[in-house]
């Protein structure tokens, strides 16, 4: 029975993301660092050492006023605040390899929203380390990313889609505050697979996907969440994104689906799960004895 309600929450649960550019002007063990712009001159050199960077490596500068033209229109001034410290390095990986995210003193944005914005600003097949002298809520690191694989790949990610990525991961960390963030990220990944493979045509299909993907993950969302994700999504739509590539996402998001499993919470929701199921075919029980 608990392996027919792992495989259940496994169909339930899949993670897609947008597919992304690859890195055609990179090769395999490049690295590239970002850095605040308002660190000090010892702060960068821990940085670098956390990060575990090479000596010769390179590095970009990131503005609190580049953290502010990102961010501003999705979270207060006060929340970016007016400096730029938080850190991030790449390193570019093989071919298919997938997004892989490492974060420290980071409280707010989690490594999965992390990968489902840099998935769709249309980054991979990369190992990224973010990290802050102290803690700070994570908002202003999708912005130094971003610039450093610009300058990797020496391509220009659409201002659209920057924007749209700083969204998502913005929704996605307010809806954690509420839901929690494991199940945030889900459900963003999970509405992604599934405009994927219907091709939603207008706001109200996906409103209706919305739904049923909450229902699904056992999340209920209140009407202002639900109206704002359907925004965003509608947005998110017309944008110039290959959504019948999302379909090939399985094998990178087979691994995180196992380890929600895995995971405190993941074994929690399977008990739940059972439990109800138990429950209902006791009372079909009751019923039918009558």
């Amino acid at each position: 029975m608990k392996l027919k309600f792992q495989a259940m929450l496994l169909a339930i649960a899949m993670l897609f993301s947008i597919p992304s550019i690859c890195f055609a002007d990179a090769s395999e063990g490049d690295v590239i660092v970002t850095l605040g712009e308002n660190l000090t001159s010892q702060q960068k050199n821990d940085m670098l050492s956390e990060l575990g960077v090479p000596e010769n490596v390179q590095s970009i500068s990131v503005s609190n006023q580049e953290e502010h033209e990102y961010l501003g229109e999705y979270i207060p001034k006060a929340q970016i605040g007016n400096k730029a410290i938080s850190s991030a390095s790449i390193t570019i990986d093989a071919k298919d390899s997938g997004l892989k995210v490492q974060s420290n003193n980071i409280t707010w944005v989690t490594d999965e929203m992390y990968i489902n914005a840099l998935m769709t600003a249309g980054v991979k097949d990369a190992t990224i380390k973010i990290t802050a002298p102290y803690s700070v809520s994570g908002t202003a690191a999708l912005t130094g990313i971003m610039k450093a694989y610009e300058t990797s790949t020496n391509k220009q990610i659409p201002e659209e889609v920057k924007q749209a990525a700083n969204e998502e991961m913005v929704k996605t960390a307010q809806l954690g505050d509420s839901i929690g963030g494991d199940k945030a990220a889900a459900l963003m990944g999970k509405v992604k697979e599934e405009i994927a493979q219907n091709d939603p045509k207008t706001e109200a299909d996906i409103r209706e996907i919305i739904q049923q993907a909450a229902t699904e993950l056992g999340i209920t969302l209140t009407n202002e969440e639900l109206d704002t994700l359907v925004d965003f999504f509608n947005k998110l739509k017309g944008m110039d994104i290959d959504w019948n590539q999302v379909k090939n996402q399985v094998s990178d998001t087979a691994e995180k689906v196992n380890n929600f499993l895995k995971s405190d919470e993941g074994q929690s929701f399977l008990q739940k799960l059972q439990d109800f199921f138990n429950r209902a075919i006791d009372e079909i029980r009751a019923l039918t004895a009558k």
